[in-house]
């Protein structure tokens, strides 16, 4: 998810560059994904988890069974963004390493990736760090190590951890490699092993790997300016899951970033969210109401917004996105600045950093801004929400020729740059 706000690059992007889009999307080519009652895949989920837990019921001393319904509610979550089925995964698996005392890396390891989906990366890699001690499973396990350093920024030591698997035959290793040409901002490279790891799956005919690919590639393809493929491959994810909701939200966002179409994104949004419910869907209807230039509407979705994570607890998963939208209003800066520093301390990235450089920035400490983004931005990502940060805070401190290149690689993102959530 990213900032809330339109994104007027004033002194040197034309937003206009990107408001003579053709026409992508055709409404005839999704709408029977949008009119879907049942849900196939969340049924299985459950029936799945009614089976094991009649037969951990019946045979409570067989503790494989926890990872198995763990697993099942982790599907559960993924399928409606209901955070109760994770935190009951959580539970679980809780339950599974306290009987098996910590002792069975596979257990360990399901653990911490439950904690990366609710962005409690140092917890995560402590257990990571637990399994690699155990010993077995070492590929696996350093899989997960690059997973959680990534997110942790721990850039050095994530590349340890690729290098550890190296394996061009390995379709989990061309989707990490894949992602580390990402991080270092060669797209290129990026979709070239994810489409390595797309024909993998495609002829292993593993389904859910072939729908894990196919919205992977619509995204890097959208990121790289190839908004035909992109979209193209968001059908591709719906043609094999029908109620993919982070497909229908890559062509939501298509219809909005690229052809302004705020009508038909917000039908989009309006039918996915009623299956898919989760925060961000507000501050996606906030930014478009901003775009349409409803001020009313937007702060509607903003209180919705809010209102939500009151009542439900989220714990940090929400916190960058929350940072952003304190830090665009002067009244509300100072309390970016907190939740920034909280973030520093949850997942030290440039990306944390960011947020609080852009919350310095916002409370009129520029030179302080100026020196946060130096040190830990500047050289560090090639996300293009960065850099616009970036160039705001070199403008603001008379920096004018520093803003140049930035500028060349701001105006190549003007579909990234309306803000995908």
């Amino acid at each position: 998810m990213k900032k809330i706000a339109i994104l007027v690059l004033t002194v040197f992007l034309a937003i206009s560059c990107n408001t003579q889009s053709g026409q992508i999307t055709n409404p005839k080519d999704y709408a029977a994904y949008l009119e879907i009652k049942d849900n196939k895949s969340r049924a299985f989920a459950q029936s799945e988890i009614n089976f094991w837990q009649k037969k951990y019921n019946a045979a409570p001393n067989q503790i494989s069974y926890l990872s198995l319904l763990a697993s099942n509610y982790s599907n559960l979550f993924e399928n409606t963004g209901n955070v109760k089925y994770l935190y009951k995964a959580e539970e679980l698996l809780l339950k599974s390493n306290k009987a098996y005392n910590y002792t069975s890396v596979g257990t360990i390891r399901s653990l911490a990736r439950n904690y990366i989906s609710q962005h409690r990366f140092r917890e995560a890699l402590a257990l990571a760090n637990k399994a690699l001690k155990i010993g077995e499973g070492m590929k696996e396990t350093q899989k997960l190590l690059f997973d959680v350093n990534m997110e942790l920024g721990n850039y050095t030591q994530a590349e340890k951890n690729l290098s550890s698997l190296n394996d061009s035959t390995d379709f989990d290793y061309l989707i990490r490699i894949s992602k580390w040409n990402d991080h270092l901002g060669d797209l290129k490279t990026a979709i070239s092993f994810m489409e390595k790891a797309k024909a993998k799956a495609i002829v292993n005919e593993n389904k859910s790997l072939k729908t894990w690919t196919f919205s992977n590639l619509g995204d890097l393809y959208g990121h790289d300016g190839n908004i035909q493929t992109s979209y193209e491959y968001y059908l591709k994810t719906l043609a094999l899951e029908p109620n993919n909701s982070y497909a229908l939200k890559g062509i939501a966002w298509i219809a909005f970033s690229y052809e302004k179409n705020t009508k038909e994104a917000n039908r989009i949004i309006d039918s996915i969210s009623k299956r898919h419910h989760t925060p961000d869907f507000y501050l996606l209807r906030a930014q478009i109401a901003e775009f349409e230039g409803n001020g009313t509407l937007k702060d509607k979705n903003l209180t919705a917004y809010f209102a939500m994570l009151k009542a439900i607890n989220y714990g940090a998963m929400y916190n960058k996105y929350t940072t952003l939208i304190y830090a665009d209003d002067k009244k509300s800066a100072s309390k970016a600045l907190e939740i920034a520093k909280i973030e520093i301390n949850h997942r030290p990235t440039p990306d944390s950093y960011d947020l609080l450089a852009w919350s310095y920035y916002n409370l009129g400490d520029i030179k302080k801004a100026l020196e946060i983004a130096q040190k830990f931005v500047v050289g560090k990502s090639f996300e293009p929400k960065l850099n616009y940060h970036l160039a705001t805070i070199y403008k603001a401190n008379n920096m004018e020729n520093e803003i140049a290149p930035i500028k060349q690689e701001l105006l190549k993102s003007t579909f990234e740059l309306n803000f995908k959530l």
